[in-house]
């Protein structure tokens, strides 16, 4: 399991770079296609990696009838500023 959380690290830092790369360069077309093609797919291999683990974690909250039992995740304002983005999980 940790291979695939790494394989999940692994493609986000390389979208990342993508990104940069199209935003930040003069790139010839075809290019910036490729690696655009190549950032779709690392997009769909990230999103599908967090479904994967939303699913799972609606798994591990089920409550005692086995019904899944979802919590919104509020950013608090302080804490965003401080710790750039980190939130909690409401009760």
């Amino acid at each position: 399991m940790a291979r695939r959380g790494n394989d999940f690290e692994k493609a986000f830092q390389q979208l990342e770079q993508i990104v940069q790369r199209l935003e930040g360069e003069e790139l010839p077309l075809d290019e910036s296609l490729r690696l655009f093609e190549e950032g779709i797919g690392l997009s769909r291999f990230c999103h599908q990696r967090l479904e994967e683990v939303e699913k799972k974690i609606e798994l591990i909250l089920a409550d005692a009838k086995g019904q899944p039992r979802t919590e919104a995740f509020v950013v608090d304002e302080d804490e965003d500023d401080e710790e750039d983005g980190a939130g909690e999980i409401e009760s």
